[in-house]
């Protein structure tokens, strides 16, 4: 078996050759000449007597423990070096009818497909796609979508949904998987889900496992497992839902992400979302305390206490004062998932939106 990119550089490297070199990268050869002494250092007498008189297969086997080390680190100083995290992209495959990358156009020949920084995944009215990575997960993609690889790190991976519709299963670290939308960013802590964005830049996403967080500027939308929320441009994301919740709650929460504030509208929905409130709707109801103001936000807030008391160390004044960790406290209380790994994110990252 010839493996031209260990020998010198080209071809394809596998994932494990790639892991090892990022994880060695730091005793890589520097460029300068291998250095040795003049003279080698010289066994004693006595060892080298003893090492004549063996046996052929012990003096065969010390030549190896001898000889195989310094083999071997002529072989990586010789190698050429390349930068570590360096991506060979990720695997593409064709699950029906003809996507593309680029002017490539995706077959059943079992020709391995990359998609690499910066290309684009497009599939038509009749054709589906699946991309992975070891370190991820894989991502479905629907007919009528168009997928970007924006970045491929050790610590981000993101990717650009322009329009259409993913299917995600990401085992990769919470917060490490972004996907850019028009009018949201969904950041992945540890979960499935379905993105949808539609040619005006509307976008939903469902999630069926762990939770996900829905970002524009500062707004901010939790969506844990069972439930749903929608984002507009300009506006961003709405208040999230769990999808049992009854017909007509689901339609007073549509009525108050499209209504404008300090409108009639929106004090109806508002009216309607907290008299139809089920315990299990806290979700929503959490979200509307930063969405409210006055004596809205009391309301909403007095609901909320009476579905999920306020744990230790909450009060009401802190929460109508939208005090950070008392409302970081409060959510951790309805036990949808530790905000601790979103905050977490928020500080090692720089979204853009």
């Amino acid at each position: 078996m010839h493996d031209h990119y260990l020998w010198d550089g080209s071809g394809t490297p596998d994932a494990e050759t790639q892991r090892l070199e990022s994880l060695l990268y730091r005793f890589r050869h520097s460029g300068q000449p291998l250095a040795l002494p003049a003279s080698l250092p010289m066994a004693p007498r006595k060892l080298r007597g003893s090492l004549l008189q063996m046996p052929w297969l012990p003096r065969l086997a010390a030549a190896v423990v001898v000889f195989f080390p310094l083999a071997a680190g002529v072989f990586f100083t010789l190698r050429p070096s390349r930068s570590p995290g360096a991506s060979t992209g990720w695997d593409v495959a064709m699950l029906e009818g003809a996507p593309q990358i680029g002017s490539q156009i995706l077959s059943d020949n079992h020709v391995a497909s990359k998609l690499q920084v910066g290309q684009t995944l497009v599939t038509n009215s009749d054709s589906r796609a699946s991309i992975s990575d070891k370190d991820l997960g894989e991502i479905k993609v629907d007919p009528n979508s168009r997928v970007r690889l924006l970045e491929s790190g050790e610590r981000q991976k993101r990717i650009q949904l322009e329009v259409g519709t993913i299917h995600a299963a990401i085992w990769a670290p919470a917060g490490q998987f972004v996907v850019d939308t028009p009018s949201a960013v969904a950041v992945d802590l540890g979960c499935a889900y379905t993105l949808q964005v539609t040619p005006d830049g509307s976008g939903t996403i469902r999630t069926t496992l762990g939770w996900v967080g829905f970002r524009l500027n500062e707004r901010d939308s939790f969506i844990p497992a069972g439930a749903m929320c929608s984002t507009r441009p300009g506006s961003g994301p709405g208040i999230p839902f769990f999808e049992d919740a009854s017909p007509s709650f689901r339609e007073a929460i549509a009525r108050f992400n499209s209504s404008p504030k300090n409108s009639h509208d929106r004090d109806d929905a508002l009216a309607d979302i907290l008299s139809q409130a089920r315990t299990r709707d806290a979700l929503s109801l959490w979200h509307l305390l930063s969405r409210s103001e006055g004596a809205a936000r009391e309301n909403v807030y007095d609901r909320l206490a009476t579905l999920v008391a306020p744990p230790s160390g909450v009060t009401r004044e802190g929460i109508l004062s939208l005090d950070p960790q008392m409302l970081d406290l409060y959510w951790n209380a309805l036990n949808l998932g530790d905000i601790s790994v979103w905050r977490f994110w928020e500080q090692s990252s720089s979204p853009s939106k």
